[in-house]
């Protein structure tokens, strides 16, 4: 290695990227287009970082295939920060073991970080937990990465509702992080344990609503009161859980018996509210009979459901109060929202990866967004890119779509 890619290589690990480019600015050989391409990607041009990677990648080529895949560890994380998921994975992790191999387990170990990373931003909790517990070494190698492994483990205690997991992640997360010494990766912490401060979900209860944190969760969770989560799409009571994802019109129903406890809740106003329209008719009350009579099987370990004169009542077989858990946000476009808020910019494609939807409703639901000013667009066709203005006053961790880990 010749002493200008050292001096970079130097300039690039204290965080002196002009420094690092005045070295290498000027040359087009395999490694100093790798160092160009890292340097790119700090300061934010993450296209032309790209570019450059690829270009080191094929100067590489065959005969060096340790610099090779290195390049790619450093494409794939170029390609998180430009929210591409289209890239497989097995590149990743073909160049993780050949790294691992050769002896650079540090190199490695970031690369299944990036993994563990991609299954976070995808939502797949559970995918995440599995990949960190697979990856050897995680708790002990450099500083750096073990503040980025307990980051990672402190954000799927957090979507999970896990916070007691979450704080003693927390603290190895600070504690490794002020080990490495990188600003950086220590504000990275505190911006989520700031998470823990803010509101997180609503809590209407009683004809009220009010903001509550994932602490509040956490009580009303543990209280042994009959929970409608909106959050979750479940009925909840102590360490039950009913799911209820999968049957949205059931749900529906179920939230508006919840939300009119201890009272019944008119027929007319349950149809209004489920079937979406306010001339119902013999058909939609045939209808209602039939879906509350199924909502009554589903939910019959829990609670039960009766008749009144005007309409149904929601009977808890235990629980001494009923709640209902709501996001921060309604609607369909909340999802969307929670993932533009990380001040990213998301194609149409990443965001229908993310949030399992069509990209049709994605594209629907877009648009809605910036008719109302909640999101804009950037560049035309493929190229088009969406971003939206941070959410302020409360934190987007639940609104974020999640597989959630086996129990």
């Amino acid at each position: 290695m010749d002493s200008l890619i050292t001096a970079a290589g130097r300039a690039l690990s204290s965080g002196d990227v002009l420094g690092a480019l005045n070295h290498v600015g000027w040359r087009d050989d395999p490694p100093a287009l790798a160092l160009r391409g890292i340097a790119m990607a700090q300061l934010g041009d993450y296209p032309r970082a790209r570019d450059l990677l690829r270009r080191a990648a094929r100067g590489f080529g065959t005969r060096e295939p340790v610099s090779r895949a290195r390049c790619v560890i450093a494409e794939a994380e170029v390609a998180l920060a430009l929210r591409d998921f289209g890239t497989a994975p097995r590149a990743l992790d073909d160049a993780a073991r050949l790294l691992a191999a050769r002896g650079d387990h540090a190199n490695a170990t970031h690369a299944h970080l990036i993994t563990v990373r991609r299954h976070l931003l995808l939502g797949r909790l559970d995918a995440a937990a599995t990949s960190l517990r697979a990856t050897p070494g995680m708790d002990t190698g450099a500083p750096a990465h073990q503040a980025l492994a307990a980051l990672a483990r402190a954000e799927i205690a957090l979507r999970s509702l896990h916070l007691r997991d979450a704080r003693r992640a927390l603290a190895q997360a600070r504690a490794a992080a002020a080990q490495a010494g990188i600003p950086a990766l220590a504000a990275e912490v505190a911006d989520v344990a700031a998470i823990l401060q803010r509101p997180a979900a609503r809590l209407l209860h009683g004809g009220h609503e009010q903001p509550v944190t994932l602490d509040d969760v956490d009580a009303l969770l543990a209280s042994g009161a009959l929970v409608v989560d909106a959050v979750r799409h479940a009925l909840r009571e102590a360490d039950a859980t009913l799911p209820l994802a999968r049957r949205p019109v059931l749900f529906a129903l179920l939230r508006a018996l919840a939300v009119g406890w201890p009272g019944d809740v008119d027929r007319n106003a349950l149809i209004a509210r489920v079937f979406r329209t306010r001339d119902p008719d013999e058909t939609h009350r045939g209808r209602l009979r039939v879906e509350i009579g199924r909502l009554r099987r589903l939910i019959a370990p829990l609670a039960d459901i009766t008749a009144s004169d005007r309409g149904f009542l929601l009977v808890p077989h235990h629980a001494g109060a009923v709640a209902v858990l709501a996001p921060p946000l309604d609607g369909e476009q909340a999802a969307l929202q929670g993932l533009l808020a990380d001040g990213m910019a998301w194609s149409t494609s990443a965001l229908a990866l993310a949030t399992g939807m069509g990209q049709r409703s994605v594209q629907r639901a877009l648009v809605a967004l910036e008719s109302a000013g909640h999101a804009h667009s950037v560049g035309r066709a493929r190229a088009q890119r969406w971003l939206a203005p941070p959410l302020s006053g409360f934190t987007t961790i639940l609104l974020l779509p999640a597989v959630l880990p086996a129990a």
